[in-house]
């Protein structure tokens, strides 16, 4: 509750920077506290200086920031989640340095080792999966249905806007005060005024209300972008199955995040306020709170799955040379998890006292999602049985996902059992099932799509010796970071423990650390990849846009694609349209007319958004309450002088497009064809085969 004085700056004092308790008390946990503080205030510096040194603030302005074209926010998803996913890593190899010092209190504070699992755990779900997943998705969808951009692309720009800023207040959190230590899920009473009346709290419930409107807004703009800008032809059986996951993601967020958003408002209702939403006294239940989050946390997981679901099955079809087997119940299994997802949420509660009834409904209930997972899991072994397989990284990113994601399902079955659940629920078998799930089914599949789509995307190839080492080091960090969590979880090790005095623990949490280093090169190879392939890009460059041999019609355009994506939107007869007009010899057509095409207009409502809802959120976490009413009175007049500008979309001449349409057919027609042999050569420039067999 709002009680003790305050200054100009609310509660913000010189003791609100870390520096203050290294001048005052050094020691390691200190160090470590300030050393991140230092690398985000030392990065900020060095992109300011880079961008200042090669005179980069107006193509940075014109190109991206008031960019409305869904491509190149979905890039920006995409670099915005790694550099989270960067400092996402970086927690996790302190936290399992900690937990390897050996019995004791290792070398960081307890509240420090709370702060790092709070984080790292907010970060990796809200601030990697989600901007990656709808990243790759803001890029692929519209390319693959046809369509010309989002259903909205400014709002589009403003939920991208809203994301970033959110994300930026965790980062924030290192440099002015400190993060909350109630854990990812911020249960109370460990987040209630009482027990925790710091700022930590207050970080994370802005920075998920924030980034929750944003999410909203990208469900909203993609289920309408599906059901209503599909090409002709394009039926929903007809839809390529990512674009089902995707849909299905969307009704997701549309449904799981406003509870999420009640139960963080309420809790700083509880803060802020005095209300007793969530309290031990006056009528407050904390398991309230609990039923709120998740009611939105168990569907969480399957928006996040269910995307990488759909790129396994474009990827295992592409590199397989075959038609996708069972579409037909890869949909329907598709919706039974979504509608699934919201009848399980009880079972985060096996332990908190309510009936054996409701744990056996509950549990049976969550058995069930076994089922569909199950039918897709066989429908991609069939769709591999007697193909063409190409050991393509994004292929063997899904190869290492069929192997691991099965041993993390059978452990989410086992934990369905309530009796089982009761013995394990707070040990690190449960994170050891969490990451198992989350690992291999959602980052290798958003690694997968990264490589996949890539040169649609920049036009050239990403390197695939470098890939293939990424793969190895994410895999084998994997296993030796998260398997030894299992055995330790049975031997009772608690979760979120910073020490621990049984010495059969210590072998476990020594593989584990190494594990966690491993994972770190696997991010660094990523990075490495990443220059490699720029530098050698002239000899990667696929101008003819389909170096797969690719079956669905973004593969069908330029890579990179015009602003516009289609000079003539194309009509679908096929699932596989793409595949079945290079059987049929009419996969390049040159129309007999073209049309003036309209694109959105650059706008800067999104960045202006992004930069007054940081600044509103930290005015809320340090009690600076002129300059929230501030904030608050742009936002709102910069939304109302945005309604008033009715010059949103910018025509580009019927002839501008058959000039570079009639340009990049010619790149086709010279082009050579090539076959599974060059795929990883500098011959593939964008031309493949339509069986990849080798020439005669």
């Amino acid at each position: 509750m709002i009680t003790q004085d305050q200054g100009f700056f609310g509660r913000l004092t010189w003791d609100s920077f870390p520096v203050a308790a290294l001048i005052r008390h050094p020691g390691t946990n200190e160090i470590v506290a300030n050393a991140a503080a230092a690398v985000v205030v030392v990065g900020v510096v060095v992109v300011v200086a880079l961008l200042s040194w090669f005179r980069l603030w107006g193509p940075l302005w014109r190109d991206w920031l008031t960019s409305a074209d869904h491509k190149k926010i979905g890039i920006m998803y995409v670099v915005f989640a790694v550099v989270m996913l960067a400092r996402g890593v970086l927690e996790g190899v302190v936290m399992r340095a900690q937990q390897a010092a050996g019995p004791g209190d290792g070398f960081l504070a307890a509240e420090h080792f709370a702060e790092l699992f709070s984080t790292h755990g907010t970060i990796m779900i809200f601030f990697v999966a989600v901007p990656f997943v709808f990243g790759i998705a803001n890029y692929v969808v519209p390319l693959m249905i046809g369509a010309r951009d989002v259903a909205f692309p400014v709002m589009n720009q403003i939920s991208l806007g809203l994301t970033v800023s959110a994300g930026m207040m965790l980062m924030v959190s290192l440099v002015v005060g400190e993060f909350s230590t109630g854990g990812w899920t911020a249960y109370p009473p460990y987040t209630g005024a009482a027990f925790n009346p710091g700022v930590g709290p207050d970080y994370w419930i802005w920075a998920i209300v924030v980034s929750g409107i944003g999410t909203t807004l990208t469900g909203i703009n993609f289920a309408v972008t599906i059901y209503k800008l599909r090409a002709p032809g394009m039926t929903f059986m007809r839809l390529p199955m990512y674009c089902w996951t995707i849909i299905c993601s969307s009704i997701l967020i549309v449904f799981a995040m406003p509870p999420l958003g009640v139960a963080a408002l309420l809790l700083a209702a509880d803060r802020y306020l005095d209300f007793h939403f969530f309290t031990n006294d006056l009528g407050g239940n904390m398991m309230n709170y609990a039923n709120l989050f998740w009611l939105f946390g168990h569907p969480e997981v399957y928006l996040l799955v269910l995307p990488a679901y759909g790129i396994y099955s474009e990827v295992f079809a592409t590199f397989s040379a075959k038609r996708l087997y069972g579409y037909n119940s890869l949909v329907i299994a598709t919706m039974s998890i979504a509608i699934l997802s919201f009848t399980v949420w009880l079972h985060h509660f096996f332990t908190m006292g309510q009936s054996a009834l409701i744990n056996a409904v509950f549990g049976i209930a969550t058995m069930l999602i076994a089922i569909p997972t199950g039918v897709k899991v066989y429908d991609w072994m069939a769709t591999l049985w007697r193909g063409r397989i190409r050991f393509s990284v994004p292929m063997l990113y899904g190869l290492a996902f069929l192997m691991l994601f099965v041993i993390g399902g059978l452990s989410g079955v086992i934990l369905a059992n309530p009796t089982v659940d009761y013995q394990v629920h707070n040990t690190l078998f449960l994170v050891a099932h969490f990451h198992n799930v989350l690992l291999p089914g959602v980052l290798f599949g958003l690694l997968a799509a990264y490589n996949y789509w890539f040169p649609k995307a920049f036009g050239f190839r990403l390197n695939e010796g470098w890939g293939r080492v990424s793969v190895a080091l994410w895999t084998l960090g994997f296993m030796l970071t998260f398997l030894p969590l299992y055995f330790v979880g049975l031997l009772g090790m608690p979760r979120r423990s910073f020490s621990w005095e049984d010495p059969d623990f210590h072998p476990y949490m020594i593989v584990a650390l190494i594990g966690a280093l491993v994972v770190l090169g696997a991010l660094l190879s990523v990075l490495v990849q990443l220059w490699v392939s720029i530098r050698d890009r002239d000899r990667t460059r696929v101008p003819a846009g389909d170096p797969w041999d690719g079956r669905t019609l973004e593969w069908s355009i330029p890579a990179p694609p015009p602003a516009y994506n289609f000079a003539i939107i194309p009509r679908v007869s096929d699932r596989d349209e793409f595949a079945a007009a290079k059987e049929g010899g009419a996969a390049y057509p040159s129309p007999a007319a073209y049309e003036d095409i309209d694109i959105p207009r650059n706008t800067g409502i999104g960045f202006i958004l992004c930069v007054l809802s940081g600044v509103w959120m930290f005015a809320l976490v340090w009690w600076i309450w002129w300059l929230a009413i501030l904030a608050s009175v742009l936002i709102i007049l910069a939304i109302i002088f945005w309604s008033f500008d009715s010059s949103t979309e910018l025509t580009i001449p019927a002839e501008e497009v058959r000039k570079a349409h009639e340009a990049w057919l010619e790149q086709v027609r010279q082009a050579p064809a090539i076959d599974r042999d060059d795929e990883t050569t500098s011959r593939n420039r964008g031309l493949a085969r339509p069986d990849l067999e080798p020439a005669t």
